[in-house]
């Protein structure tokens, strides 16, 4: 029987899905309204569908629906989820008690050693993350702290010299460390008199 009153029928609501508010997933079509998670009921779009056959899911419960099962899986990589998956019909805490309770470890994973052993910026003390990170005389520096000891100007790969742990601008450095006399970036005589 032909189908006389416009287009395909939704595949959640079974009622007809004119072009104008059609989504299409997996060989089907949808209301946009109509295009929700099964089991959170969240909205989606072509970034965050994951289907299964005739089933449409949020990435987030499609892996925990169909993904691997224990702790921490289901919501990314080194996430702890205490979700039991009630709402999708799952018991993850089914099996060994071991994966329903983890215990705690005598020899740590390398992500809890790299959250202990956070590197300290030099000049402030403080934690330095990779986002933030700079590297200068072989130290990790916060981006606002990579500057000059002395006069404070920001500094950069091709300006920057480092002397017992701690950054100069080239300038600075050859001033105060560099060789002294007329002519080698020292004081001047005029410089001298007005030290004194």
């Amino acid at each position: 029987m032909p189908n006389w009153g416009g287009g395909a029928k939704c595949g959640a609501c079974e009622k007809t899905v004119y072009h104008a508010e059609e989504i299409q997933c997996n060989g089907r079509s949808f209301h946009k309204t109509c295009f929700l998670c099964m089991a959170c009921r969240k909205a989606l779009d072509s970034t965050t569908v994951a289907a299964h056959e005739s089933e449409i899911y949020c990435k987030t419960c499609y892996g925990r629906k169909y993904g691997p099962k224990g702790i921490g899986f289901g919501q990314g990589a080194g996430c702890l989820s205490t979700d039991t998956g009630d709402h999708l019909g799952l018991n993850l805490q089914q099996g060994s008690p071991k994966s329903a309770h983890p215990s705690t470890q005598s020899n740590p994973s390398k992500f809890a050693k790299k959250m202990v052993d956070v590197d300290k910026c030099p000049r402030c003390g403080k934690s330095v993350y990779a986002a933030e990170k700079i590297m200068g005389g072989g130290k990790p520096w916060h981006k606002t702290c990579f500057r000059c000891a002395i006069c404070g100007k920001s500094l950069e790969s091709t300006n920057v010299t480092d002397k017992d742990g701690e950054l100069y601008c080239k300038v600075c450095y050859a001033k105060n460390f560099g060789p002294k006399g007329i002519g080698f970036g020292g004081l001047t005589q005029v410089e001298k008199k007005e030290c004194e």
